[in-house]
């Protein structure tokens, strides 16, 4: 099993920034590939952003390319989302997903969920 725990949500203007963090424990971290998704009141959970087990590769959604940046620390048991630019858009509550070995754009091949933080992005 696999446990994770999200913070640093919170209430943002639009443009400023957040670092959210996702620590994980009950199983070698640097075995699992993470993921961050988002869902926004209404709407299905998105992806947002993945990261291979040993940080090398990272994909991120088209909606925050240039924006975001996922990374992660396997010394310390967690990965981040740095946010940047904030929009209105992105209010939603950002959850951290793990999967083992290889990463994946679709929710439905994470295995593990954290319980989520919120985002929110005021104009």
């Amino acid at each position: 099993q696999v446990q994770l725990v999200e913070s640093g949500g919170g209430l943002v203007q639009a443009g400023g920034s957040l670092r959210l963090s996702c620590a994980a424990s009950g199983r070698t971290f640097s075995s699992l590939a993470m993921g961050w998704f988002r869902q926004a009141p209404g709407k299905e959970r998105e992806f947002v952003a993945a990261i291979s087990k040993s940080g090398d590769t990272t994909y991120n959604a088209d909606s925050v390319k240039g924006r975001f940046t996922i990374s992660r620390d396997n010394a310390k048991n967690t990965v981040y989302l740095q946010m940047n630019s904030l929009k209105p858009d992105d209010t939603a509550v950002y959850y951290c997903a793990a999967r083992r070995i290889y990463w994946r754009t679709s929710q439905y091949e994470y295995d593990y969920w954290g319980q989520g933080t919120q985002v929110t992005v005021s104009s």
